[in-house]
């Protein structure tokens, strides 16, 4: 889909491109620019929220802002104008914005913010510009022409007799926050600037903008005073102190669509099983000394899913998707893995593309990645697409176990519950041994019985005895 369309030699626009497969609309979290601004080629201008992830757009040409035709947190449809840029600035007197966007944020103060280095935001079919970019601030509303004048003409009376010019403030730094948490404090009406941090490198966390928030929330929970009047009207309790709606969009919107969807399509089975996976945790705890696993993160989560790829391997149909469209089934000959992770804007499901060909450290490195782009926010819709079988980790919860729903257009998923001492038969006598329980749910329709069966008994018996992790693979 074209993203910008000429208005005249001068105005380009350019519109909400489609940033994932096929999505439909996006949500504007934060614009990074204001009318006024100068941008060019590659420039990121705005971060968006789709059903599947948080993107930002870059624009595909150099200009002055001219125009930002939709303020943060609107829903805006695929194809539609977003703002409209001055390529030719200085060639004529521009014609006025059809509707200037309400404010989104309070007044920040300009400062040049330089894009991080070795990641340059590229948006399919424009390329990168061939100099670094430079993200401009957004700045304050300026000044009415008339106070701007009266201030030009009381400092120049002053300087006329003999008075020194005021030097200009220096810019106050810009508060450090990501842009979910921008969006919190903006909903909840908190300056950032008030906020003390407590992330890393002085970043303001979500936890730091409620912290700021109690105080101000606790005096609305407060009795009120006795001394009324008899024409005050009688205090009410609103139902906003009582209960709180949270519009259901982006990320959520498209959970709750896909579960419902799931869990109403495909015909769910979940089995159980309860395994001592103690020689498990002492692998894990040797692979953490191997030099060859240095520098990447070892945990039972990455033995587990080697386990289930073993699995897959051995009984390959249960790796597979159920076509309806054309009454088909269709195996898959690559392993997608999917792995669960909450994050700031819902659970989401990144997968490892063909995970059935990395080795463990590998498979170490991807889940790493993985993991980490999830918390930051930064995860693709791409990342997201093509998954063929999930596994979600509810034990880091404290959670035995659950009965997971299907990722639609997967045939199974396997949840591992948490990991305690407990008393177990060990040869022949009672002893204390790690245990945790795995459940595995699948489509009926793709597998029956038997065949998921076959798969969790393989997980269990591998993360029982490791070395099948050899012997089998």
């Amino acid at each position: 889909m074209t993203t910008m369309t000429e208005t005249s030699a001068r105005f380009r626009e350019f519109k909400m491109p489609d940033v994932g497969e096929g999505l439909t609309e996006a949500e504007i979290l934060t614009w990074f620019v204001q009318p006024g601004d100068t941008v060019t080629d590659g420039q990121v201008v705005c971060e968006v929220e789709t059903a599947k992830a948080a993107v930002e757009l870059p624009i595909p040409f150099d200009g002055v802002v001219h125009e930002l035709r939709f303020p943060e947190g609107t829903t805006v449809d695929v194809g539609q104008v977003i703002i409209t840029v001055d390529v030719a600035p200085g060639s004529g007197d521009a014609p006025a914005p059809a509707a200037a966007a309400p404010a989104q944020e309070p007044v920040e103060a300009p400062e040049a913010e330089a894009e991080p280095k070795g990641r340059t935001p590229v948006l399919v079919g424009y390329g990168v510009a061939e100099t670094s970019t430079k993200r401009r601030p957004r700045k304050g509303a300026a000044p009415a022409p008339e106070a701007a004048a009266a201030a030009a003409a009381v400092q120049a009376e002053l300087n006329g007799h003999g008075a020194p010019a005021a030097e200009p403030e220096a810019p106050s730094a810009r508060p450090l926050a990501k842009p979910p948490v921008r969006k919190l404090a903006k909903d909840l009406g908190i300056d950032l600037a008030t906020v003390v941090p407590t992330g890393k490198d002085g970043i303001i966390t979500r936890e730091d903008v409620h912290a700021a928030a109690a105080p101000a929330e606790a005096p609305a929970a407060a009795p009120a005073a006795p001394a009324a009047t008899d024409a005050e009207a009688p205090a009410v309790v609103s139902d906003s102190a009582r209960e709180t709606r949270i519009p259901v969009k982006g990320v959520r919107k498209a959970i709750a669509q896909a579960m419902v969807g799931s869990a109403f399509t495909a015909p769910h089975v979940t089995e159980f099983v309860t395994v001592d996976v103690t020689r498990t945790m002492k692998l894990v705890a040797e692979l953490k000394e191997d030099k060859d696993m240095a520098g990447v993160r070892v945990n039972p989560l990455l033995v587990i899913a080697k386990a289930l790829l073993v699995a897959i391997k051995r009984n390959p149909e249960v790796n597979a998707a159920w076509d309806d469209a054309n009454q088909e089934i269709v195996q898959k000959h690559y392993v997608n893995l999917g792995i669960a992770a909450a994050t700031p804007r819902g659970l989401i499901v990144p997968n490892i593309k063909d995970a059935h060909d990395k080795t463990l450290p590998q498979l170490a490195e991807a889940l790493g990645e993985l993991v980490s782009t999830a918390r930051d926010g930064k995860t693709s819709p791409a990342a997201m697409a093509g998954g063929t079988v999930t596994i979600t980790n509810v034990g880091v919860f404290g959670v035995d176990t659950g009965t997971p729903i299907l990722n639609p257009g997967e045939s199974a998923i396997l949840a591992v519950g948490a990991i305690k001492l407990q008393p177990w038969v060990h040869k022949g006598k009672v002893k204390p041994r790690q245990v945790t329980t795995l459940a595995l749910s699948f489509d009926h329709r793709l597998v029956d019985g038997e065949l998921g069966s076959k798969v969790l008994a393989d997980v269990a018996a591998i993360l029982e005895q490791p070395k099948r992790l050899i012997t089998w693979a």
